[in-house]
């Protein structure tokens, strides 16, 4: 059970860094409530996925993944950065609908390489449901820790927050493609 806790916690670390940088922009306890919930469901997800999927679709992506995940967090860093740059005060889209699909496209970046973690899970006798139970709550728990540290950090910095929410995720993507995350 420790292994598994300490594995829940290293693939958390990523969404925890996100999380800074999706806080920092400033959210509502709402959208903090989602954030956790999305990065937790894809946290745990992704590694069940994995073991469904069996050992033949790891040797296929094998380094792959990482590159997908990191790849998908850079370009919604570069989104974030271009939209916080074109904000002249009014925002012509539905900020709220962006913000499902910035989310959405984050939580699978984050967890897209632990695909490979549910082929190694396999290899264990840990049991389904326990390892999702265990890497939700830890990812939900180190999301919502990481929102509530950008928010702090985000009420220093202001109107700023966005851009550097952006700059956030772009270098988790890189601290992925680069095996630091």
């Amino acid at each position: 059970m420790l292994a598994l806790v300490l594995v829940a916690v290293s693939l958390g670390l990523s969404n925890f860094a996100a999380a800074i940088g999706t806080g920092v922009s400033g959210v509502d306890a709402g959208t903090r409530l989602r954030v956790g919930i999305v990065f937790g469901l894809f946290e745990a997800a992704m590694p069940l996925l994995g073991l469904l999927l069996g050992h033949g679709l790891a040797h296929a992506l094998g380094d792959a993944a990482r590159w997908i995940g990191a790849a998908l967090l850079i370009v919604t860093g570069l989104y974030a950065l271009i939209q916080a740059f074109r904000r002249d005060g009014a925002d012509a889209a539905d900020p709220a609908a962006q913000g499902l699909g910035k989310l959405l496209v984050s939580g699978l970046g984050l967890s897209i390489d632990n695909l490979a973690v549910g082929f190694a899970l396999g290899t264990y006798h840990v049991g389904l449901p326990t390892a999702a139970v265990v890497i939700g709550a830890v990812s939900v728990t180190m999301a919502l820790i990481g929102l509530e540290l950008g928010r702090l950090l985000g009420t220093k910095i202001g109107e700023r927050g966005e851009a550097l929410g952006g700059i956030v995720l772009v270098a988790v993507g890189i601290a992925i493609a680069t095996g630091h995350l």
